[in-house]
Order: C-alpha cells, then sequence, then structure tokens
C-alpha cells in the first residue's frame, strides 16, 4: 500500500483561484477545480470560491463528517447550516423544483476529489551540501520519511538522491521520519524563546557520494 501524500497549508493556501481551487477539511487536502469547471458561473458556487485555499473544517461536523445543520427558525427543520451563503450540493431551505439532485454524492464525500493529508505539524529544517556549501531551510511535514523530504528538496538540487543525508555525522534512515531519526522539532522552544531566524535550525548535512573527499 502507497503511502499519502502530505502536505503544508501554505502549499494548499497557493491553490487560490477559481481555475486551481484547492481546500483542506478534516485533516484531508481537496482539489476542487473540476467542482469549479463543471459549475462555472453557478452562484451557489461562490462560497466555494471564497474558500479556495483554506481550511473549511468549521463547516463540518466532525463527528458525521457531514456539513453542520441547525434548527431553521422559521419551520423548525433542521437544515444545512451554511453561514456563507448556500453552496454547491446544498438543498434549498424549502422545497424547490429547479433544485436538482441527480449529482450523485455531495462534493465533500467525493473521494475523487482528495488529492492527500494535512500535515497536522510542519517544522523547517536546514539542508546543507557540503559539496557546494549551499544551505536551504525548507518546509516539510512531521509525517514524511527522509525520502519524500528528497523529493521536496528536488528543486533545490536535482541530483539530491546522489547525496548521503547525514545529521550530527551519522547517516539517516530514509525511510523514517525526522523524528524517528531522532532530529527533534525544537519550533516551540524557539517559539517561547522567541528565535524566529533560520540560526539554530535543525541541520541536514549532504555529503556526494562520488566526492573523493569523504572518506
Amino acid at each position: 500500500m502507497s503511502r499519502p501524500k502530505y502536505f503544508t497549508p501554505n502549499e494548499v493556501a497557493i491553490h487560490n483561484t477559481v481555475d486551481d481551487l484547492w481546500v483542506s477539511f478534516l485533516g484531508k487536502v481537496y482539489n476542487l477545480t473540476p467542482l469549479c469547471d463543471k459549475y462555472q458561473g453557478d452562484v451557489l458556487l461562490k462560497p466555494v470560491v471564497l474558500a479556495a485555499g483554506k481550511d473549511i473544517s468549521h463547516w463540518f461536523d466532525p463527528k458525521t463528517k457531514d456539513i453542520r445543520t441547525h434548527v431553521d427558525p422559521l419551520t423548525g427543520c433542521m437544515i444545512p447550516y451554511c453561514p456563507n451563503g448556500r453552496f454547491v450540493h446544498i438543498p434549498p431551505p424549502y422545497p424547490d423544483s429547479n433544485w436538482a439532485n441527480d449529482f450523485g454524492r455531495p462534493w465533500w464525500k467525493d473521494e475523487s476529489y482528495l488529492v492527500g493529508i494535512l500535515s497536522k505539524k510542519t517544522r523547517l529544517i536546514k539542508i546543507i551540501n557540503t559539496l557546494t556549501s549551499q544551505e536551504q531551510v525548507i518546509e516539510v511535514c512531521s509525517e514524511e520519511i527522509m525520502t519524500e523530504i528528497l523529493q521536496r528538496y528536488l528543486m533545490y538540487n536535482s541530483h539530491a538522491a546522489s547525496y548521503t543525508w547525514k545529521y550530527d555525522g551519522r547517516n539517516l534512515s530514509m525511510d523514517k521520519t525526522l523524528e524517528e531519526n531522532s532530529i527533534q522539532d525544537d519550533d516551540e522552544d524557539f517559539y517561547k524563546l522567541s528565535m524566529n531566524d533560520d540560526t539554530y535550525l535543525q541541520s541536514v548535512h549532504l555529503y556526494f557520494n562520488d566526492d573523493l573527499t569523504e572518506a
């Protein structure tokens, strides 16, 4: 079974237009761009578009995984709670012959839009290339194993897989997370001490495998 793809909130946030629209809710990340294409021009799409790139977990009941509900003060009936306005696949509060309910599964229950898991905790890590002396600070998901962090780093060094990844002089297990490799997350301590720069970040060192200067 393949591992899920993890995303940081910042990665979700950049997909914030009607032509490229992601949201997260209840710990998962969804690409709703196809939904926007299908309902383009529909007024019911507006609340979804306004939520582009954001976490909308507050729209849902965490127990039922469905849209929150409330009692309509006029009818006394239980109806979906939409403080930002009724949106796609939400029925009207009163019977309406113009509303079609033949769309199948509502989008928030349609796993075809699912692209990955929202990280519960992200962290910054400094990666130092000992061959070039270049340093790069990247944001990663705490759930990611080193191989997945390597994939993130490829945009800065396309040959990252040709290096041995080390921390504190020891080789890292690429199938384990930072924490499993005993690289502790010091973010909370940094916050308490108001240390917001990158000076004291945990550093991973890369050693080029064909570098003859390395034993």
